[in-house]
């Protein structure tokens, strides 16, 4: 949104407009907020492997914490089989595979709903009316997760993991407890669904704010750019 709305204000964007298509320039800077998003969550996550294998050599012994509190070789083999039957009730590659999809599919969805923001106004403060609406759901999926995961296999839950604007979060919230092959398929789709027709709709807002200058946009205005046919 912000690169948008700095794009807009310099004027960069009528240079750019007349080598290709609104609808490319707004898929082109989403499909980059998208590597840069993704390339954040590598370096934490090699940040936090580096950081873990070092405070356990530094910090961690684990030969003096089990024999200052295991007292047994069967309590140590009984800790350890409870810890491979939990473990083994993850099936870690599926999170992984999850963790893609959905972070690929809720960003490329937002994405889409704060670039057509940023296109229909000229500063980020007009940004105010239009930015409460698409986070809601943002907020509701981080407040519902603790009731959620204290029941995984609810109507609230199963509902709020379908719907596009909440399954990146509420899905991946639910799958370490188990989710049926048939929900996770249902949920991928309709988050494909989703990010099509927002994109869609992002677009019309889009070709029509982008080169637009110093004009108060309205919910109603934004209406009548959703319904211009041409």
């Amino acid at each position: 949104m912000r690169g948008v709305i700095e794009e807009k204000t310099s004027r960069i964007v009528e240079v750019i407009i007349s080598s290709v298509k609104p609808f490319q320039l707004m898929l082109g800077k989403i499909l980059g907020v998208v590597l840069v998003g993704l390339t954040q969550f590598i370096l934490w996550i090699i940040l936090t492997l580096i950081l873990s294998a070092i405070a356990e050599t530094m910090f961690f012994d684990v030969t003096t914490i089990s024999a200052e509190n295991i007292t047994s070789e069967q309590d140590q083999s009984l800790l350890i089989a409870e810890l491979r039957k939990y473990l083994g009730g993850i099936n870690v590659l599926q999170l992984i595979f999850s963790f893609l999809f959905y972070f690929f599919g809720g960003y490329l969805l937002y994405s889409a709903l704060f670039a057509a923001v940023g296109s229909a106004v000229d500063t980020e403060a007009d940004t105010q009316q239009f930015i409460l609406p698409i986070t809601i759901p943002l907020i509701l999926s981080f407040v519902l997760i603790q009731p959620i995961m204290d029941n995984p296999d609810g109507a609230l839950a199963y509902w709020f993991s379908l719907i596009p604007f909440t399954s990146p979060v509420i899905m991946m919230a639910r799958l370490p407890f188990g989710v049926s092959d048939l929900e996770l398929i249902m949920s991928m789709l309709l988050l494909i669904i989703g990010f099509l027709f927002t994109t869609f709709l992002a677009a019309k807002i889009y070709r029509t704010g982008i080169l637009m200058y110093g004009k108060k946009t309205s919910y109603k205005e934004l209406w009548k750019w959703l319904t211009y046919k041409g």
